[in-house]
């Protein structure tokens, strides 16, 4: 893997979107300070979705009573995650759209987009004939599952990145697909879904190497960490250590140099913040709480964004 031409620093914007994969690359973004956003509309697995929610957030077409449903004692909506849903209609219709706003701002305002790929499996709602983001539990019965071509991923993500340099010219794009395998697909056909993925993004990052890179999370599981010790419980998702060993693998190429010293004093900080004194009351804890304030106040100096 060659180190990339399009550098994220401490000046860098950072929205990251996708499958549950992007939040564990978001949590070490948002662990060393980074100014980054991740999933404000939830986890999205598929490309179709992802493509759904920016053209909304782009041209804000704000969600109405036609967009959201009531089941199971709740209020939700098939084009976000059912970490949203919310009992009062009118709460979940203004959470949703202050969404489509912030996430309008941020994608505005962007240097990088980082877009994590789950599935090219996909549920078709059958009455509306729409691909949804999320089943909420709804009877499988009314819905009809799909394998998305490798020409409509594709085209999904060529839209995505058309839309978002509309109204952002600088903005630069990292595509990975998530190492988690969806077992429930089966194993040929989870193995069939990415390889769908990978072949529609290498053809977009083929064309568009300036502004697109491909960072290869799901190929450094599969093959630098191909042993069931690096898998969490459920034999499927990557585990805390292949996690930071991914993440290892991302800042080496992603992140600029001049920015690691500033990386180490940031884990410095987080790591004396988790310290647990035996006297708390004690004049070295006090002296140490002292300097543990100054490290932050410097760093927040050169930093505003930075929040400990």
């Amino acid at each position: 893997m060659s180190k990339s031409n399009n550098l994220i620093d401490y000046n860098s914007r950072i929205m990251s979107l996708g499958s549950c994969f992007a939040e564990n690359m978001a949590k070490k973004l948002e662990y060393f300070k980074f100014d980054n956003l991740v999933n404000p509309f939830g986890i999205i697995f598929n490309p179709v979705s992802l493509e759904k929610l920016i053209l909304r957030s782009i041209h804000k077409n704000y969600f109405t009573e036609n967009d959201i449903f009531y089941h199971n004692e709740a209020w939700h909506c098939y084009e976000v995650h059912s970490e949203l849903l919310n009992p009062n209609k009118e709460e979940f219709l203004k959470t949703l759209n202050e969404l489509i706003d912030s996430t309008n701002n941020q994608i505005t305002k962007s240097t990088h987009i980082i877009i994590t790929l789950g599935t090219a499996w996909i549920y078709r709602n059958i009455e509306t004939n729409e691909i949804v983001a999320n089943c909420h539990k709804v009877p499988q019965k009314q819905f009809a599952k799909e394998l998305l071509s490798v020409e409509k991923i594709q085209e999904s993500l060529q839209n995505i990145i058309t839309l978002i340099r509309e109204v952002n010219k600088e903005v630069k794009f990292i595509f990975t697909v998530s190492p988690v395998r969806h077992i429930k697909d089966g194993f040929a056909e989870n193995t069939l879904s990415k390889s769908h993925l990978i072949t529609a993004i290498h053809q977009i990052v083929n064309c568009q190497l300036s502004i697109v890179n491909y960072f290869p999370s799901y190929e450094i599981m599969m093959d630098e960490l191909r042993d069931y010790r690096f898998y969490a419980q459920d034999m499927l998702h990557p585990n805390q250590t292949a996690i930071d060993y991914i993440w290892i693998r991302f800042f080496e190429n992603y992140v600029d140099e001049k920015e690691f010293i500033i990386m180490q004093q940031v884990c410095d900080i987080q790591k004396a913040l988790h310290h647990k004194p035996f006297n708390p009351e004690s004049e070295r804890h006090v002296k140490f709480l002292e300097n543990l304030n100054q490290k932050i106040n410097i760093l927040a100096s050169g930093y505003p964004f930075m929040k400990f």
